[in-house]
């Protein structure tokens, strides 16, 4: 059974940053997902939309739930929506009026674009020396590619992850999750936490960038060390692992199932559990460096063994000898699974439109609690009214 979230309150779960004011004027994934999980955290985020569609994911679909695509309703759960053309005289207007209460901007405006110009951070960080700006770009402020535009898959593919992915030889692929988009969010919400923290110390704030790019070759980690000491270029390998083996996908005789052997203890397990005790000091494979080295040897003796199983069998054989091991599960069996709703990790929050709306929690924990889902995502222009009446423009007399 799925949790439902009723209110800032429900659950009395904490909000580590109740009283952090946010105004998001990003939008598409990697602004939004930094922006949504600021709410869950307790942060009170506005969102400023286009009056004309607003953000452009809103439109993204099929599937839509109501009015709005699932892809909009994924990344913008606790915000209050508000239409304003930040173009406009007026638009700028109310902008700098709730400026001066916010504590963060978060903003993905396309390099050397109008409104990077109107809202140039130099400028607004003499008017509001507190506030600290997110600025999440495609390629980083500098060097040749600063002022181009981009989406996720360009990262991927400009960031190396697409090499990486696929079988060898293959055509290269896209991982299967945004990690250009959401690699960006992560990073630069760790980034705006510091800032905080350092704004705590100092009282000014500070302009915090990060990019799509950047942040995968961040996410390069081993691949990256395994370069710079070879000097050979990484190629994709499957599911297979270039500095650890067996750790990677095998076919059982109905499907397939993962394999992760982190060091020779496990090995000797699982030449056990298969019946290949033979296997365990065999100079090819007896240590990881030798089972590595011989990776195409070893992938044709596991499988072999493999095959004569399925995947249930083999999970069930390899847990008993401590070989860590798992099936490929898909989404659906993943949310219906006991141990996602023991961890409470699929939230339910009441749509004003549509009724209620699952959705997947804030995974981290404080002091055993998970924060609350305060709000659902909003219609567009929802919360216009109610957040700009204290920003109306005075009536001329």
């Amino acid at each position: 059974m799925n949790i439902t979230d009723h209110g800032p309150d429900a659950g009395r779960s904490p909000a580590p940053l109740a009283g952090i004011r946010v105004l998001d004027l990003s939008k598409i994934l990697a602004g939004p997902y930094a922006t949504m999980s600021l709410a869950d955290l307790g942060a009170d985020v506005t969102k400023i939309e286009h009056p004309d569609g607003g953000d452009p994911t809103r439109s993204w679909g099929p599937p839509f739930v109501g009015a709005d695509a699932t892809y909009y309703l994924a990344v913008n759960r606790g915000k209050k929506s508000v239409t304003v053309d930040l173009k406009s005289e007026e638009g700028r207007r109310i902008i700098h009026e709730m400026l001066a209460e916010t504590d963060v901007v978060v903003e993905n405006f396309k390099p050397g674009s109008g409104l990077q110009k109107i809202f140039d951070y130099a400028e607004l960080s003499e008017q509001y020396p507190h506030l600290i700006v997110l600025h999440i770009s495609a390629f980083g402020e500098d060097g040749p590619l600063r002022d181009e535009p981009g989406y996720d898959m360009i990262a991927q593919a400009a960031g190396g992850l697409m090499s990486l992915t696929g079988e060898p030889g293959g055509a290269p692929m896209k991982a299967g999750f945004a990690m250009g988009d959401l690699g960006a969010a992560l990073f630069g919400l760790v980034g705006l936490l510091a800032a905080l923290v350092e704004r705590a110390r100092t009282g000014r704030g500070q302009y915090v960038t990060t990019s799509l790019f950047e942040c995968q070759l961040a996410l390069h980690v081993n691949w990256a060390t395994n370069y710079f000491a070879t000097g050979q270029r990484p190629q994709a390998m499957g599911s297979a692992h270039p500095n650890l083996a067996p750790y990677q996908a095998f076919p059982a005789s109905d499907g397939h199932f993962v394999v992760a052997v982190g060091n020779d203890t496990l090995w000797a397990a699982l030449c056990t559990a298969i019946g290949r005790d033979d296997l365990t000091d065999d100079p090819r494979f007896r240590h990881n460096r030798d089972r590595v080295e011989n990776h195409t040897l070893l992938e044709e003796e596991l499988a072999a063994a493999f095959a004569t199983g399925t995947v249930e069998q083999w999970c069930d054989t390899l847990t008993a000898h401590s070989v860590p091991v798992s099936p490929i599960r898909h989404l659906d069996e993943i949310y219906a699974d006991p141990h996602t709703q023991a961890l409470g990790m699929i939230r339910t929050v009441p749509h004003p439109t549509v009724g209620p709306l699952n959705q997947i929690a804030f995974p981290v924990s404080f002091a055993g609690r998970r924060p609350s889902m305060t709000s659902a995502p909003p219609v567009l222009g929802a919360d216009t009214d109610e957040v700009l009446a204290r920003h109306r423009a005075p009536a001329a007399t």
